[in-house]
């Protein structure tokens, strides 16, 4: 039976498979031939670019991130679910959390570049319709959720696959429940006093 030809895409996935079993590191020429079960040459010629590969493995898990995060969405809490959703990711994908987050990126300077590149528009405008708040405090208490989730999530991808989860959700809405009395407060406070208004 001929030999399979190999494809680009078949050398990404090998990669990212490798990268998925011990980061970034693990990817290397000699260790993508052997997932093909082929010959090193033929590997090279979309090896050439190692920086051009490896960044094609963070794409592929960044698409990978989103499937799995689209699949445990519950659309009746996008806020609470996507916060689980990342944490659940980060447990059973610690290296590929690891490899996607914790890289530098020439485009990201702020939390607030972060919070646009990483996040759904969808969440924050379901958090002000939930709680009756302005677009601009719940992208507030969305930022506040997010450093809190990511470091949540990076704890989880040290301590095993033992770690309970359920521990994990009641931190999320603990700190939750802070951060939206907190938001809340601030929004009844920016309230401008109808009676003494002047017309």
């Amino acid at each position: 039976m001929p030999r399979q030809r190999l494809t680009k895409d078949m050398v990404v996935k090998a990669a990212f498979d490798l990268a998925r079993e011990g980061g970034l590191e693990n990817v290397t020429v000699k260790g993508i031939s052997q997932k093909l079960d082929c010959s090193v040459q033929p590997v090279y010629c979309y090896c050439r670019n190692m920086s051009g590969l490896k960044q094609d493995v963070i794409d592929y898990t960044g698409s990978y991130l989103r499937s799995f995060i689209t699949e445990r969405l519950d659309v009746n809490d996008m806020f609470q679910s996507m916060g689980m959703a990342h944490a659940q990711f980060a447990k059973a994908e610690p290296h590929l959390y690891r490899l996607y987050f914790l890289r530098k990126r020439d485009d990201i300077h702020s939390f607030e570049d972060i919070y646009k590149k990483e996040t759904n528009p969808q969440i924050a405008e379901f958090i002000a319709r939930q709680l009756g708040i302005s677009i601009e405090k719940a992208r507030q208490l969305h930022l506040n959720m997010l450093i809190y989730n990511t470091g949540i999530s990076f704890i989880l991808t040290v301590l095993g696959s033992d770690t309970d989860i359920g521990h994990v959700q009641d931190l999320l809405t603990q700190a939750k429940d802070i951060f939206t009395h907190s938001i809340i407060a601030d929004s009844k406070q920016e309230e401008p006093n109808e009676n003494n208004r002047t017309f």
